[in-house]
């Protein structure tokens, strides 16, 4: 019996201090045309890969198969196995791709192609372009109704979230939201869209119902010019109660009440603070630092800075997958 207690207590103690999950992030580093590999039980870069020109956006396809990176001055998607983490092949975009969002069964890519105002359609298994959409002017933020049903196509130069159907690929809908949107990010449930003004230095909250804005986000950091929070990469936990938001220039990330939509902290970060991922077991939140070269990653529960991996010139975008 006793031997039985000190076998289970041991096991209880090895399970709480064991590494949860091992996760692999990788960071899309716009300048240096790389992507670093991240472990996350070692909170260390384990490779480089070596990609085309500019790559931004970036996001593991939904089998785990392959992470799709826009690679903006080759006007292409490459993908790199995540078994072999290099590149094996290309998806058709058009000019200049900047962000990008599946479908719900990972069979096709919707593209955001700035420097055309167009999204583009692939079906991802047949690596085919099948289609465009006409949206605004820079084209950039993407975001896909939980359903399925609607795509929003965020246009920076226009200042709208366009509500595109996903079947007849047609706009239903054009919200106007403040100047320069950049990221757009649905609750779990569907009840809210939010969608990120950079210069304007607000979060539109929309209805997506009555695709009308029902709130504004704001911000105010005490002795920071306003001119100097700007607003882009958004991340909503699971349960939709707590939001947080990526800053910019103003190196934080706001703790945002998903509820009263009010800010209840400022965490600060690396400089430059720009796009952001949980992990999946959504402990942790890592955010690419632009301007310091490096990510940041946030204990969630804590709400607090816990580590600093330094990754190459200028980090873009982040996509975490299960090992």
């Amino acid at each position: 019996m006793l031997r039985h207690c000190l076998v289970s207590g041991i096991a209880v103690w090895l399970a709480g201090t064991l590494p949860a999950g091992a996760f692999i992030a990788y960071v899309s580093n716009e300048k240096s045309n790389t992507v670093s590999v991240i472990d996350t039980d070692k909170w260390a870069v384990i490779k480089t890969i070596k990609v085309g020109q500019r790559p931004r956006g970036i996001e593991l396809t939904r089998d785990g198969k392959f992470v799709l990176v826009a690679v903006g001055d080759d006007n292409t998607i490459q993908m790199i196995d995540t078994a072999t983490r290099e590149v094996t092949n290309t998806l058709p975009s058009g000019p200049d791709p900047e962000l990008f969002v599946q479908d719900k069964a990972g069979k096709i890519l919707y593209v955001a192609n700035e420097n055309d105002n167009t999204v583009t359609v692939i079906d991802i298994e047949k690596r085919t372009r099948i289609g465009d959409v006409q949206v605004g002017v820079e084209p950039e933020g993407m975001a896909l109704s939980p359903d399925g049903r609607f795509l929003i196509n965020t246009s920076e130069t226009t200042n709208m979230a366009h509500f595109i159907d996903t079947e007849t690929r047609q706009i239903v809908a054009n919200v106007l939201v403040d100047a320069r949107p950049r990221y757009a990010e649905f609750k779990r449930d569907g009840s809210e869209l939010w969608v990120s003004s950079e210069i304007g230095g607000t979060v539109a909250v929309i209805d997506p119902a009555k695709r009308t804005v029902t709130k504004k986000v704001t911000f105010n950091i005490p002795g920071m010019r306003k001119e100097a929070i700007q607003p882009v990469g958004i991340s909503i936990v699971a349960d939709g109660k707590t939001a947080f938001i990526a800053l910019g220039p103003a190196n934080r990330v706001a703790v945002v009440d998903a509820a009263s939509h009010q800010v209840t902290k400022y965490l600060l970060v690396g400089q430059r603070a720009w796009h952001m991922a949980f992990t999946p077991d959504e402990k942790f939140l890592l955010v690419t630092n632009g301007v310091s070269n490096d990510v940041s990653v946030i204990d969630v529960a804590a709400l607090k800075v816990i580590k600093t991996i330094q990754v190459g010139e200028l980090p873009w975008g982040i996509t975490i997958a299960k090992q």
